[in-house]
């Protein structure tokens, strides 16, 4: 799990709903080093949900040339945790105090895993993500439920 601030960042104000960006975030890279580190790209954020993709290269796997539960954890946390900060009263930032990962099936080498996040949470002092991840084809990799906590 990644136990970092997120900064605070805001979509453009002049943006048809100010609640969502669907388009790739580039400025992600600055925030979640360990993001661009995976490669995972976050294709829509907003405060409802967050929709991500992972390329799972060799270098993300197990000797079995499966996706490490690292990297799955660590992808649904970035989404998880995106979600988090668009939430966030101003000048507040959050961070991951709990994570809990169920493995359904293996994701190999080559493919595209898929990711959708969304808050079963929103309260002032914490929010509580669902990520699900799947396969190209639809099939479900892991569900992962995270909290992240409001730092105020």
């Amino acid at each position: 799990m990644l136990f970092e601030v997120i900064a605070r960042a805001r979509p453009p104000a002049d943006s048809p709903d100010p609640t969502a960006h669907e388009e790739p975030m580039a400025d992600t890279d600055s925030r979640q080093p360990l993001a661009k580190l995976l490669d995972i790209e976050i294709v829509e954020a907003g405060k409802a949900r967050v929709r991500g993709r992972l390329k799972v290269r060799p270098e993300v796997c197990t000797s079995g040339s499966i996706l490490h539960g690292g990297a799955i954890m660590a992808f649904a946390d970035t989404l998880g945790a995106t979600g988090a900060f668009l939430n966030l009263p101003e000048g507040a930032g959050t961070t991951t105090i709990e994570s809990k990962t169920n493995f359904i099936s293996g994701a190999p080498a080559g493919t595209t895993v898929h990711a959708e996040s969304v808050p079963l949470h929103i309260g002032r002092r914490s929010s509580v993500w669902q990520t699900r991840i799947t396969k190209e084809d639809g099939k479900l990799v892991a569900v992962v439920t995270q909290t992240q906590m409001v730092l105020t």
